[in-house]
C-alpha cells in the first residue's frame, strides 16, 4: 500500500502542474523506485563489479572459475537494485513478504537440492584453494586423467583411455586426491629384482649408469638406488628417479625408457631377474593294480 504520507517530488508536481496528490503520489513513487533501481544498478557495475573482477585477478582465477563467480556477485547487485527500489518506492511491505516467501522457499529448496548445494560449495573451495588447475594430471578414487573443465557443481577429467569423467565437486573435496604435476618436479620408483646369486654393486652400478644416462631424468636431485628386499625368489633394488616440469606422458615416456634400458644392460651383464619359483617335496604313493594277464 502506498503511504498516506506525500514525498518531495509529490509535492513538486503537484505545485508545478496543479496535479492532485492522488495521482501525483503514485507517480512520484514509482518515479523513485526506478531511479533507486538505476542508481544503484549502475553503481554496482560500475563499482562493485570491477572491484570482485580484481579481488579474483589477486586470487589468480582462471577464466573458467571468473565467469561463474561473476554472475553469482552480478545476481547479488540485481537483488539489492531490486530491494532499493522497492523501498524507494514505499513498497517496504511487499519487500518483507517477499523475503519471508523466499526464506521459506529457500529452506524447502535447501533440503530437496543438498547434493546439488554440497556439490556448489566444494567447487568454490576449489576455486579458492586450487588443489588442481585445467590441464593438471590427478589421480582420485582409483581413476586418473586430465582435468578439461571445472565448473561450481562439477569436474570433467578425460582419461587416458579418452573417457569423459563427470565428477562431483564434492567427491573430489570429501576424498584424496593427487596431483602428481603440481610441482616442477617428480620422483618415480621402480623395484629391480635380481637373483641371490648376482653382484649387487654390479647391478646397483648399471641402474646407475641408465638413470644418469638418460637426458629426462634429473642431475640434481640425483638417482638413487637401495637395496629395500630380500624376496622369495629375488632381492630388490629400489631406483629414485626425478624428472623435471612433469606430465603424465613424461612418466610413462621416461619410466618405460629407463626400465627397458636397465632390462637391456642386465641381459647383456648376465644378470637374472628371476621369477618366483616354487620347489614341491614329498613322495607320491601309487595304488598297485591287477597285472594284466592275471
Amino acid at each position: 500500500m502506498i503511504p498516506a504520507q506525500s514525498n518531495f517530488l509529490s509535492e513538486f508536481l503537484n505545485s508545478l502542474f496543479n496535479i492532485p496528490v492522488a495521482y501525483t503520489e503514485p507517480i512520484s513513487y514509482a518515479a523513485l523506485g526506478i531511479i533507486a533501481f538505476v542508481v544503484v544498478y549502475v553503481l554496482g557495475r560500475a563499482v562493485v563489479m570491477p572491484v570482485a573482477d580484481r579481488a579474483m585477478d589477486r586470487r589468480g582465477l582462471e577464466a573458467n572459475a571468473k565467469k561463474p563467480l561473476r554472475k553469482v556477485v552480478f545476481f547479488i547487485v540485481l537483488f539489492v537494485a531490486v530491494a532499493a527500489a522497492f523501498a524507494a518506492s514505499g513498497r517496504g511491505n511487499i519487500l518483507t513478504s517477499l523475503a519471508t516467501v523466499a526464506a521459506a522457499a529457500t529452506l524447502a529448496i535447501g533440503f530437496a537440492m543438498q547434493n546439488v548445494i554440497a556439490n556448489f560449495v566444494a567447487g568454490v573451495f576449489i576455486f579458492v584453494e586450487k588443489p588442481f588447475k585445467i590441464g593438471d594430471w590427478i589421480q582420485f578414487d582409483g581413476n586418473d586423467g586430465v582435468v578439461e573443465d571445472i565448473s561450481l557443481r562439477v569436474t570433467r577429467v578425460r582419461t587416458f583411455d579418452n573417457e569423459l569423467l563427470t565428477v562431483p565437486n564434492s567427491q573430489l573435496t570429501d576424498n584424496v586426491v593427487k596431483n602428481p604435476v603440481d610441482a616442477d618436479k617428480l620422483r618415480l620408483k621402480f623395484l629391480f629384482g635380481i637373483g641371490y646369486d648376482d653382484d649387487i654393486e654390479k647391478a646397483t652400478d648399471i641402474i646407475m649408469e641408465e638413470a644418469e644416462a638418460h637426458e629426462g631424468i634429473m642431475d640434481d636431485p640425483g638417482p638413487s638406488v637401495r637395496l629395500t628386499e630380500l624376496g622369495d625368489s629375488s632381492v630388490g633394488l629400489q631406483s629414485r628417479i626425478w624428472i623435471a616440469n612433469p606430465s603424465r606422458a613424461d612418466f610413462v615416456k621416461t619410466r618405460g625408457e629407463y626400465v627397458t634400458a636397465v632390462k637391456r644392460r642386465f641381459d647383456e651383464e648376465g644378470i637374472d631377474i628371476p621369477y618366483p619359483t616354487r620347489t614341491l617335496t614329498g613322495g607320491i604313493d601309487v595304488a598297485e593294480g591287477p597285472v594284466a594277464g592275471e
